[in-house]
């Protein structure tokens, strides 16, 4: 079906049949009779002709560090669904949290035929500020903040903080850390620093041996507590800057007869599915990524309507969940919601 014969069966013009699926203006009325017109028909015009009529390509780069994130696929399911009611598709690049890759993915799509890039963002290299600087389509970054453009963040230190404050606030006072590098802005510089605010709220000074560094895996929080316990032992409370990590940590606990919450605690940011039924459920600091994706979409949407618009940076907030692994109850919690 031509968009000449989908006009006429949709009963509208072929220019409000063009304006639909270009994102322009239509009344009420006429966007709902197409919608019927299109659920009813599957109708979806050619992508090489509105290539050629309109120079855009409906393509958006997405760049994404893993596939295997939970954080990530609920941020790409929100731009996915503001993009899809703007007949935009995806093109996603994994780069598996590697920096190089991340370059190339950026580098690639400078030269490739999308019309705006999304880069879910964990840190910034000097060959980083070098392709950003290059490009010449609309970018908007999630999850760290990079000044001259567009940004969607979470409130990192907020979220740190006060994960790691619940557990103050209840007795503990022998806290660890398990973060990520520092270079990563969000997760590891700005979490770091809410910990460090937590204790010093608290009357505490933050102790570097009560502190290790971990990747953004189960695997490597296991590794990274067992090497954290040997060195300070008698922690009574512990903050991981990721869900993965903790999840790890709690791993490690039982199996070295660690009682949870009874010995140490544990909290962390992010609050993934998994963490709420494992066999302690985990506290966590609950990040809107899919809210996020969702912004960050409109976002480019607005940029690409306005080329001259202004970089914009939206900060979103944090929700507190406290589950068991800090002596709370959630037996009423719907632990299945987004």
């Amino acid at each position: 079906m031509n968009i000449t014969a989908f006009a006429q069966y949709a009963g509208v013009s072929k220019a409000a049949v063009s304006r639909y699926f270009n994102g322009g203006y239509l009344s009420a009325e006429k966007r709902a009779q197409i919608a019927a017109a299109v659920e009813a028909t599957g109708y979806r015009p050619s992508m090489q002709a509105q290539m050629l009529r309109t120079r855009r390509t409906r393509q958006i780069g997405v760049i994404m560090p893993r596939l295997s994130s939970e954080s990530c696929a609920r941020m790409v399911e929100g731009i996915s669904r503001v993009l899809d009611d703007q007949n935009y598709q995806l093109l996603l690049i994994n780069t598996a949290n590697d920096n190089t890759r991340e370059v190339r993915a950026l580098d690639t799509l400078r030269h490739d035929t999308v019309d705006g890039i999304i880069l879910i963002a964990t840190m910034f290299t000097p060959e980083h500020h070098a392709v950003l600087q290059s490009l010449h389509v609309p970018v908007v970054i999630v999850g760290q903040q990079y000044p001259g453009f567009s940004c969607v963040f979470h409130d990192d230190f907020g979220a740190a903080q006060a994960a790691t404050a619940h557990m103050l606030q209840k007795g503990r006072r022998k806290p660890g850390y398990l973060g990520v590098t520092l270079l990563d802005k969000a997760v590891g510089l700005a979490r770091r620093e809410g910990f460090d605010s937590a204790l010093r709220d608290a009357g505490l000074v933050p102790q570097p041996q009560r502190m290790s560094i971990a990747k953004f895996n189960m695997e490597s929080g296991y590794h990274q507590a067992d090497q954290l316990f040997g060195r300070a032992p008698g922690l009574d409370c512990l903050f991981c800057a990721t869900d993965s990590i903790a999840l790890g940590a709690l791993q490690y606990c039982r199996s070295h007869s660690l009682r949870v919450p009874e010995d140490i605690m544990i909290a962390a940011v992010g609050d993934n599915r998994i963490g709420r039924v494992a066999y302690v459920p985990l506290t966590s600091a609950h990040l809107h990524y899919r809210t996020a994706g969702d912004k960050a979409a409109r976002l480019l949407l607005d940029m690409l309507a306005d080329p001259h618009a202004e970089p914009q940076m939206i900060k979103l907030d944090y929700e507190l969940k406290c589950r068991a692994s800090t002596g709370d109850d959630n037996s009423d919690e719907n632990v299945w919601s987004l």
